[in-house]
């Protein structure tokens, strides 16, 4: 039985490679972890992973990317999986973006940049109890 995925998408290498690492500390191996550097990349890596039949339970999303920001990603992915959990990581959302994406995507979190490492963490623990 394949692993639950946990799915970050964000345009900088560096900060994907920070939260792979804290990731990988504080759940192991229970999850696997998949990146994007941006939506389009994102929305196609999750139609292969649910050609496979695996199942993203959260995404961690930057919001000012190239191409189409996160809310609106986030709202897009919300249409098909109501129920994935969404936390929308960024330095840069504007107060309206926040709000779309909280009525229209309905994000678990948001969480501003630099974001604390145990902040992230529990997020996303908090967001993975409705799978229990």
């Amino acid at each position: 039985m394949p692993k639950p995925i946990i799915l970050c998408v964000d345009d900088e290498k560096i900060i994907l490679e920070s939260i792979k690492r804290q990731l990988k500390e504080e759940f192991g191996q229970a999850y696997q972890y998949e990146f994007a550097e941006n939506a389009e990349d994102a929305m196609e890596l999750m139609a292969e992973l649910e050609e496979e039949n695996e199942e993203i339970l959260v995404i961690v999303s930057d919001w000012l990317m190239p191409g189409k920001k996160g809310d609106e990603f986030l709202m897009d992915v919300h249409k098909q999986h109501p129920n994935m959990v969404k936390i929308m990581l960024t330095g840069q959302a504007d107060d309206d973006a926040i709000e779309r994406a909280k009525k229209q995507a309905n994000i678990h979190r948001f969480l501003r940049k630099p974001w604390n490492e145990e902040e992230l963490v529990e997020t996303i623990k908090s967001g993975l109890e409705k799978f229990v």
